[in-house]
């Protein structure tokens, strides 16, 4: 490499480097305030908030640093004609392609850092961060029950309480379970305690009033509601038990999936999963490739945009629109490709075409000047 190429990698590294950090940065702070309750109401400890909020970088970097090579190689190669450098290194005879070299190997390490966190990194931290969010809603429950809100233990367990004493006992207890499918039970206490137990934390109840809506068979066959109520000094709920039937097994989602797992996954997942988890696969193979096509998508907007004396912001503004653009429908196309398997192919094409035009346009769009001649006849 010249030391034109390695001039140009360099402030196009540094700038992707502090860009690709900062805006992460700054999803994360973002994202992670919705934790800070956990750790300021409830208990929870600093280095698990800190472990819990840094498992979403992986997806974070994955999502961003496309983003960010198409904005760094712009404006880098924006303001590199602005300062007159690239009239000068094309007066020394580069051509496009020899410009653009610095920006298309950065583009390819940030293809091959995108494959690594596709592949491997994203789905080992998202599954790691439903595994803490699972225990943190089962097995640190009590961590969950705030004085004066309707706390939900999992999606189908709300537990309410009036007031927290000092020794941690619990006054005025409202409890809607629901994980009995077609018996919801309501119970209500005057008060209760909190335990830890090895299958995980259990609320004892004191002086209070269980109801359950249960159906009842008729002689003629139809099932009428049922209320059934009853009365007790001592009752226990098992708060760990977040799925029906005292089952506490987690469904993983696409996300937390290995590419193995989403092309062939287990018997029993549903036909609308299935399709969920094949787009997310050819998303995950073809999501990287756009981190070089935008890289070449920026090329083509800044090396020929043309020369202006006192520069302009006409080729930042089109290239914020079509990448706008471009995002918006990648955020349709993997949605529908989600609904049907048929429009998986659309998922490529988003990835490749707008790379192959760039690199066209780029070329001098060769053949352009033939036909319109040819029409022009």
């Amino acid at each position: 490499m010249s030391r034109l190429d390695t001039y140009m990698m360099r402030q196009l590294g540094a700038a992707l480097l502090a860009v690709t950090i900062g805006l992460a940065a700054l999803v994360w702070l973002t994202q992670s305030l919705r934790f800070i309750e956990l750790v300021l109401d409830r208990g929870l400890s600093l280095l698990v908030f800190l472990e819990l909020t840094g498992l979403l970088l992986p997806s974070f970097f994955g999502i961003i640093l496309p983003i960010t090579t198409f904005v760094v190689t712009l404006f880098t190669y924006v303001r590199l004609a602005s300062d007159r450098e690239l009239v000068v290194m094309r007066a020394a005879g580069l051509s496009n392609w020899q410009l653009a070299r610095p920006a298309l190997v950065i583009g390819t390490v940030a293809t091959m850092l995108c494959y690594v966190l596709n592949l491997w990194l994203t789905p080992v931290s998202a599954r790691a961060f439903r595994e803490w969010q699972f225990e943190i809603r089962n097995q640190m429950a009590g961590l969950l029950l705030q004085e004066g809100v309707f706390s939900s233990v999992g999606e189908e367990l709300t537990v309410y309480t009036r007031s927290r004493d000092a020794d941690g006992t619990l006054r005025g207890i409202l409890v809607h379970d629901s994980r009995e499918r077609g018996a919801p039970v309501t119970i209500l206490a005057e008060s209760g305690r909190l335990t830890q137990t090895p299958e995980g934390p259990r609320v004892t109840l004191f002086n209070g009033q269980r109801q359950q809506l249960q159906r009842a068979a008729q002689p003629d066959g139809n099932a009428v509601p049922r209320l059934s109520v009853l009365s007790f000094q001592e009752n226990s709920l098992d708060l760990a038990r977040a799925g029906r039937g005292g089952e506490s097994i987690r469904f993983r989602n696409a996300q937390e999936r290995t590419l193995e797992e989403l092309f062939h996954p287990e018997p029993e997942v549903s036909v609308r999963d299935r399709r969920r988890f094949l787009a997310e696969a050819h998303q995950r193979l073809a999501g990287p490739l756009t981190a070089l096509s935008f890289a070449m998508m920026a090329l083509s907007v800044a090396l020929t945009a043309g020369f202006r004396r006192h520069g302009g912001t006409g080729p930042l503004a089109i290239g914020a629109l079509v990448m706008v653009g471009l995002l918006a429908l990648g955020l349709g196309i993997g949605s529908m490709a989600a609904r049907q398997p048929k429009l998986i192919f659309l998922i490529w094409l988003h990835a490749l075409l707008p790379g192959i035009i760039s690199a066209w346009v780029v070329g001098g769009m060769p053949g352009l000047a033939k036909r319109l001649r040819s029409w022009a006849r």
